[in-house]
């Protein structure tokens, strides 16, 4: 492998046997691998050790790093076992570092095509594909909420130099964000965050129930009030998405989240720096908007 195309991963992974095998075959599979990948189960109970450790057998470059660890099962705990990953990688020649997601899928040449972006613009930090999501009818559909210019936390690749430029780890966020966090601190760095539609990425996890759904959506609110996304832009964006499964109830308690936090004085879980930056970003979207 040329050392220019060098790349690490890490995934946290808390019972993933249902989907862990997939994503582990994936990878494998890849037409270029990662020259270390450290798998991080975090107390897992069910066989997701078992499956990693037969992967790890035949291919050198797998690692299982087990957490035993009692700890409150929170946002906080996915950041901080990825987290433990990369400490994991900190004497690894590597030019790229990613998050992977244990319950995604992808083709044999993704991570190649990856890097192919990253070769073709120096200037690109952050890179990832598109997640398309498993429906009940067993189809992948492309996820909405896709944006061009914001990767999904599953397939967050970084080049080495814009990781260490933002900290060298992810941020724990008290309702979740830290993927939001790092690629917004990568463009205030100077650095492009994109994702490429043309790159399939395939979730597996199923949708949640209604209830479960309507719980995320209003922590979802709680977390965009904690990275102090502006009101108006809050507004705007519930608004747009009002035609997105729960539809109307969705936005609704996204937004409900949101006044929470507000109501109840909450601090900001960023700094105001990096806020007016954000707010700068979203001022500029709401104009193109209208």
């Amino acid at each position: 492998m040329n050392a220019a195309d060098s790349y690490a991963l890490v995934t946290a992974a808390y019972n993933e046997g249902k989907f862990i095998e997939g994503t582990i075959a994936s990878v494998a599979s890849q037409e270029i691998r990662p020259t270390k990948w450290i798998i991080v189960s975090d107390g897992s109970t069910d066989d997701t050790d078992a499956i990693v450790m037969k992967w790890a057998i035949t291919h050198d470059f797998i690692q299982l790093y087990r957490i035993n660890e009692d700890h409150p099962r929170n946002f906080a705990a996915q950041v901080h076992a990825i987290n433990a990953g990369i400490e994991q990688l900190r004497n690894e020649r590597h030019a790229f570092i990613g998050n992977l997601d244990a319950d995604i899928t992808f083709e044999p040449s993704y991570f190649r095509l990856v890097l192919e972006k990253f070769r073709r613009n120096s200037k690109l930090g952050l890179a990832g594909g598109a997640i398309h999501d498993k429906c009940p009818d067993g189809a992948f559909r492309y996820r909405k909420t896709n944006s061009a210019t914001s990767v999904a936390h599953a397939v967050q690749l970084f080049r080495r130099d814009c990781f260490e430029s933002i900290g060298g780890a992810y941020i724990p966020l008290p309702f979740g964000g830290p993927d939001t966090y790092a690629e917004t601190e990568a463009r205030r760095k100077g650095w492009l965050v994109e994702t490429f539609r043309d790159l399939k990425v395939y979730h597996h996890r199923p949708t949640a129930s209604a209830d479960g759904v309507l719980r995320g959506r209003f922590r979802q609110g709680r977390m965009d009030f904690s990275l102090g996304v502006s009101p108006i832009y809050e507004a705007v964006k519930l608004v747009i998405r009002i035609g997105n499964k729960p539809y109307l109830v969705g936005s609704m308690a996204r937004f409900a989240g949101f006044l929470y936090s507000y109501c109840c004085g909450e601090k900001r879980a960023v700094s105001d720096d990096f806020i007016r930056y954000f707010r700068g970003e979203q001022m500029r979207k709401l104009t193109n908007i209208f």
